[in-house]
């Protein structure tokens, strides 16, 4: 059984991977020619980077599904109060991110699978902190904006849950 201290500290780390979550799903490389609902994504993906370095919770939480649930069990204001905590302790965040694949499912639903670095400053002993994650995000197309309906993520060379 883990101490109670070990499992403080992952708790935490879940936390601000929560919050992370859209922040790191954020940055994808834009290539040559691609389908309309692929560059839809790749566009989605640079907005919540952007949204996450300039930490701006409401955009980011705007593209997130009302229907939000993962495995972990989270709904969307168990993300944004992640989001709110995670952005009120780093000072500054920057995300690299990288698109590993784009799956569509018909022009209103996809999957995103992505490897994502964070950094950010902070008030800790050593004033910042950096993780790399894998995430695989389900989104759908309701209207013409696509939401994010679920994510999966691990510590990046861990299994996805």
């Amino acid at each position: 059984m883990k101490s109670t201290a070990t499992r403080k500290r992952f708790d935490a780390r879940m936390r601000n991977l929560y919050a992370c979550l859209v922040c790191c799903v954020l940055a994808g490389a834009c290539g040559g020619s691609m389908a309309e609902p692929e560059a839809e994504l790749r566009l989605w993906v640079e907005r919540a980077h952007a949204a996450a370095e300039a930490r701006d919770r409401r955009d980011l939480v705007g593209m997130i599904s009302p229907a939000y649930a993962d495995p972990r069990g989270n709904k969307i204001g168990d993300i944004e109060n992640m989001l709110r905590a995670y952005f009120f302790r780093q000072h500054t965040i920057k995300l690299v991110t990288s698109i590993e694949e784009i799956r569509l499912y018909g022009d209103s639903a996809a999957e995103i699978d992505l490897v994502a670095g964070m950094a950010g400053t902070n008030g800790g002993v050593f004033g910042f902190s950096a993780d790399a994650y894998r995430f695989q995000l389900e989104l759908e197309r309701k209207s013409e904006d696509w939401l994010l309906l679920s994510a999966r993520w691990a510590e990046f060379g861990e299994e996805l849950h």
